[in-house]
């Protein structure tokens, strides 16, 4: 009974995000009959493929108990780049792409080694990369760079048909691949298994001779190029690229992930409830969207109101979780010791 009730626990906060989701559609179905239209769901993952995708890398992050806070300048930086190679230096975008994801993959094994072997805190040293790469964008150029080359136009413009006159973008395909891929990795590799044992107890994971240090870099670098492949779909997406591009774009992604029902001390956690935190901070902007009269800032007001509740949800089941273990372990001497009272 007790390790059924502690299953349930375990699932609650995806539940709970996943059963938010559907109400919320529903009751806004209700008003809006419009969001019943196949295409509106489609367009929640159009509209924010490139957040889905940074925030798979930074459900790993945080299932460590780590975060990072430099995603959205790394999405604008990397924007940056791929504009400056093709229309500046005109390299072919098969070219490009491949550099801007290694300089994703290199800056996160710098920021994931700074962490690791410099004990530097994830904080200070994701905040180190946020005005890194935030100032390397106007380093590149202080103006937008307007993407006129054909590849990117026609990846823009390019749409895959589906039953219902409904269609999606290429960036939604991308981004679908790197939700399976993450689920992959999570749950059914050694290397998820020990991300979730370094969220769990570090010193343990250590103990047991898990490859912590090299996981933990691992993670950062995985992320890393999330934000880069974040970056190139964000360039197809807007066909330019600027400096202020992405900007609060890593607190979405963090609350993204929070929503989704990782908790910020690590160690528990879903990849596809990740995908459900992202299609609700869409659906929020798309009822916004639909009623017409609402201030945009609306959005914001929700995602950071349904953030708080979702934490201390967390900090709840977190609470009572150790309370029924310590109770269970107060429990158990007085047991073993009975039937020796008895005789």
């Amino acid at each position: 009974m007790k390790l059924k009730m502690l299953i349930r626990r375990k699932y609650l906060p995806i539940t709970i995000t996943v059963s938010l989701f559907i109400a919320t559609y529903l009751l806004a179905a209700l008003k809006y009959p419009g969001l019943l239209t196949p295409q509106v769901l489609f367009y929640l993952l159009i509209d924010n493929s490139f957040i889905l995708i940074s925030a798979i890398g930074m459900t790993f992050v945080i299932l460590t108990g780590g975060i990072d806070l430099s995603v959205g300048p790394m999405i604008a930086f990397t924007a940056m780049i791929s504009a400056w190679l093709v229309e500046v230096l005109y390299i072919s975008p098969l070219a490009t792409i491949p550099i801007v994801l290694l300089v994703g993959i290199l800056f996160g094994a710098i920021i994931g080694s700074m962490i690791q072997f410099f004990n530097v805190p994830p904080f200070i040293a994701t905040l180190a990369g946020f005005f890194f790469a935030r100032g390397m964008c106007f380093i590149i150029s202080v103006d937008a760079i307007r993407i006129n080359h054909p590849f990117y136009k026609a990846a823009s413009s390019f749409q895959i048909r589906l039953p219902g006159n409904s269609f999606v973008s290429i960036s939604v395909v991308v981004a679908l691949l790197v939700v399976v891929l993450g689920i992959y990795l999570a749950h059914y590799t050694n290397f998820g298994r020990t991300v979730y044992a370094i969220g769990g107890n570090e010193s343990s994971a250590t103990l047991m001779g898990l490859p912590v240090p090299r996981v933990k870099v691992l993670v950062y670098t995985f992320n890393g190029f999330c934000s880069a492949l974040a970056g190139v779909v964000y360039s197809i997406y807007m066909l330019s690229a600027h400096g202020w591009y992405a900007q609060g774009m890593e607190l979405d992604v963090i609350a993204s992930v929070v929503i989704g029902g990782t908790p910020l001390t690590g160690g528990v956690g879903y990849v596809f409830g990740t995908l459900f935190g992202v299609l609700i901070q869409g659906l929020i902007q798309t009822i916004i969207i639909f009623d017409g009269n609402l201030n945009t800032w609306w959005t914001k007001i929700v995602i950071g109101l349904l953030t708080l509740v979702f934490i201390l949800l967390q900090r709840l089941l977190s609470t009572r979780g150790r309370t029924q273990v310590i109770s269970s372990a107060r429990k158990a001497p007085a047991d073993s010791a009975s039937p020796a009272a008895a005789d």
